[in-house]
């Protein structure tokens, strides 16, 4: 099972930009559509974005649509998450997630629970 680390996280002011990444080992990466999510305190874990095997697709929240881009580099094991126009509300633990299912549409998407392998999560947090 393919194991992943996130890094990238911090402290920005409401307006800034952060790249958060996500390093995964093994090497069947390329076998794993890939997500983010985050939780913030007292809250559920919430869809962020995925980005299909290939990176031919990616889909956002419409929370974050305009203001994320989602990559990936299947020769470097890695996924990229480009923040930008940070808010306040954007503060919390974002994850890296990857998922081995072939599953369409936003609601497949965005099921924490379908998801096969979890990183630790890495801090955000945007003050106003």
């Amino acid at each position: 099972q393919v194991q992943l680390v996130e890094s990238g996280g911090g402290w920005v002011q409401a307006g800034g930009s952060l790249r958060l990444s996500c390093a995964a080992s093994g090497r069947t990466f390329s076998s794993y559509a890939m997500g983010w999510f985050r939780q913030a305190p007292g809250k559920e874990r919430e869809f962020v974005a995925r980005i299909s095997r290939n990176g031919g697709v990616r889909t956002y929240a419409d929370s974050v649509k305009g203001r994320v881009t989602l990559s990936r580099d299947n020769a470097k094991n890695t996924v990229t998450l480009q923040m930008n126009s940070l808010k306040p509300e954007d503060t919390a633990v974002y994850y890296c997630a990857a998922d081995q299912r072939f599953c369409s549409g936003y609601g497949c998407y965005a099921t924490a629970a379908g998801y096969d392998a979890w990183g630790q999560g890495t801090q955000v947090t945007v003050s106003s």
